[in-house]
């Protein structure tokens, strides 16, 4: 072997083991990861007691790629009448005063070779409990599933096996509003659910 390549195996060894250094637990796998945050929110309290729904906080989760952290603005759209006096209300209005937003710790996290869409899981119906766990009992939110490849390919191929079928969209069907305010008969509605085909080749998660 020649010195140009045992040079570039040192290299790719040295690479590898910070890489791998760098790394908190298995590779691809945080799973019981439950770090502490700069406002101590509730899960339960919020999604459990009172039922609030998943996307009135994360609204991209239904049309976008990433579910997203809400904004300082939504939570004051209660807090600005409910608990104002709560140490942990005063940190959100701090942060509105400040004009600043609150640095939410990140719990669940896929390695950046990986691509991830939240709305083609919740269009075809997935429960964020599926993935998540039971949110609505946490008050502090933990990494439940392990979120590895295999965890992943596994509810792909039950999900094809079973034959499963996306719930009907509770969208506006196409021209359903212009009916509303013309006066014209509104569109047939869907008979024929979608039938769910999850992938599971490597191109599809590895872009």
């Amino acid at each position: 072997m020649s010195r140009a390549s045992f040079r570039f195996l040192g290299y790719a060894g040295a690479i590898a083991a910070l890489g791998l250094g760098g790394c908190n637990g298995p590779v691809n796998n945080q799973q019981g990861h439950m770090p502490a945050q700069p406002v101590a929110f509730s899960h339960a309290v919020h999604a459990g007691q009172y039922e609030l729904d998943c996307q009135y906080c994360h609204v991209g989760a239904e049309s976008s790629r990433h579910a997203g952290v809400p904004s300082t603005s939504v939570c004051m759209n209660c807090h600005s009448q409910v608990k104002k006096d709560s140490p942990e209300v005063q940190k959100v209005i701090a942060a509105v005063a400040a004009k600043a937003s609150i640095e939410w710790v990140r719990v669940h996290r896929l390695p950046d070779h990986a691509y991830f869409n939240h709305a083609s899981h919740v269009t075809a119906g997935l429960a964020c409990q599926t993935c998540h766990g039971k949110v609505e009992e946490m008050v502090r939110v933990e990494q439940v599933a392990p979120m590895t490849m295999g965890w992943c390919l596994d509810c792909h191929r039950k999900t094809l096996a079973q034959g499963q079928t996306a719930p009907l969209s509770s969208s506006p069907r196409a021209g359903e509003l212009l009916a509303l305010t013309s006066g014209s008969p509104l569109p047939e509605p869907s008979k024929t659910p979608r039938t769910l085909r999850p992938p599971s080749d490597c191109s599809s998660c590895h872009r």
